[in-house]
C-alpha cells in the first residue's frame, strides 16, 4: 500500500533547515534503502511543504518515520499528516 506523508514547514524553512539537512537526508536515505520511502522532496513556489511517498504494509511505519525525522524533532515541521494513496496507474 502507498501512503503519502505531508509536511507543512516553518517560515524560512530553506534557510533554517541547513543545520539539520545532512541528518534528515541520511535518515530518509536509510528508509529509501529499506524499500519503504519511494519519493521525497520539498514543494516549491512557495517552499512551504514537502511530500514523502512510502510503500509499506501499514501506516504506523510512516508515523514512526515522521516522529523520528530530524526535521520534525527540531521544529522545522509545523504539522504532518499521513494519507493512504490508491495508486491506479504506475507503481
Amino acid at each position: 500500500m502507498y501512503y503519502i506523508l505531508f509536511y507543512k514547514t516553518i517560515e524560512n524553512y530553506i534557510e533554517k533547515r541547513v543545520p539539520f539537512r545532512e541528518s534528515h537526508l541520511a535518515y530518509a536515505s536509510a528508509a529509501h534503502k529499506r524499500g519503504e520511502l519511494v519519493f521525497a522532496g520539498a514543494l516549491a513556489e512557495p517552499a512551504d511543504s514537502a511530500v514523502l511517498v512510502f510503500k509499506v504494509d501499514k501506516p504506523s511505519t510512516v508515523e514512526k518515520f515522521a516522529k523520528h525525522d530530524p526535521y520534525v524533532l527540531n521544529g522545522l515541521i509545523t504539522e504532518w499528516k499521513i494519507r493512504p494513496w490508491s495508486v491506479v496507474i504506475g507503481g
